[in-house]
């Protein structure tokens, strides 16, 4: 199985994260930048590809482009994976994981969140002063909740919550078709008769869908 993981990366965050799932995934590895210049034809050589980007005001940036690539892929396993400051078990990742595509692209893409940080040192200027400015907004709410505090204390500086295990469910979702190859043909031990393919390829389904 042939993978392709496509990113875009401001402070390395993400691009770490595709690194990570490049190499789990014995797969190539494309800046956006990079991929845009490429032809249709180029991608038709992969069964996988993955886009990833970093969450920004409810979207996750420059999704646009693979979102829209996507329509001509559906014959391939399609994913996003997003990566973020706030930690994965969030409740607010769900919401947000719930609106970044839409009902028809869920069809036929899956996505996923990633646990990030703050570099601002390595943000770019217009980026850096509107993160001070929404911090301190949020320092200086009056009737601010606990969970606003928290957040406002953790983002008051750059921090790291990187880990390279939340790559495994894309990882798992991304192999899923190449495990249903190596499953397709299996012997009953007991009556010693070739299961159905199909019988095989949804059971191997059911079993990894339930991990994620």
């Amino acid at each position: 199985m042939k993978t392709l993981i496509i990113y875009t990366s401001q402070t390395g965050f993400t691009k770490r994260y595709a690194e990570w799932l490049a190499e789990k995934m014995s797969g190539d590895l494309l800046d956006l930048k990079d991929a845009q210049k490429k032809n249709m034809e180029f991608f038709e050589n992969y069964d996988a590809i993955c886009y990833g980007g970093w969450a920004m005001a409810g979207s996750i940036v420059k999704a646009k482009w693979f979102l829209e690539k996507a329509t001509n892929w559906k014959n391939k396993r399609l994913a996003v994976f997003c990566v973020g400051g706030s930690p994965n078990d969030n409740p607010d990742v769900d919401v947000f994981l719930q609106n970044v595509i839409t009902e028809e692209q869920r069809k036929y893409i899956k996505v996923f969140y990633c646990q990030g940080g703050f570099n601002y040192e390595k943000m770019k200027t217009p980026s850096r002063i509107a993160m001070k400015m929404f911090v301190s907004a949020l320092k200086n709410k009056k009737d601010a909740t606990e969970k606003e505090k928290v957040m406002a204390e953790k983002m008051a500086s750059s921090y790291d919550i990187s880990d390279i295990k939340y790559i495994e469910p894309i990882v798992m979702y991304l192999g899923e078709n190449d495990m249903i190859e190596k499953n397709d043909i299996e012997v009953d031990a007991v009556s010693g008769a070739t299961m159905s393919s199909e019988v095989i390829k949804a059971a191997v389904r059911d079993a990894l869908r339930s991990d994620h």
